[in-house]
């Protein structure tokens, strides 16, 4: 397998770590449960995107040390 795949799979457990220590119940309106989980999953899987692409090209660009 690829180290990327790895590099998902940690940038997963830290995303979820991270966002449960935020109390979005404050964010939403009441009654609106699902498309308070429908935000959260997306903001989620958006963060695991962005910061494993960010992490993959800041080593595979040779310019850090």
């Amino acid at each position: 397998m690829s180290g990327k795949f790895f590099l998902y799979v940690a940038v997963t457990i830290l995303v979820i770590w991270a966002m449960d220590s935020v109390n979005i119940n404050q964010i939403f309106k009441k009654n609106r449960v699902i498309q308070a989980r429908v935000f959260y999953f997306l903001l989620g899987i958006s963060l695991i995107y962005l910061v494993t692409n960010f992490i993959m090209d800041l080593f595979t660009s040779g310019k850090i040390f």
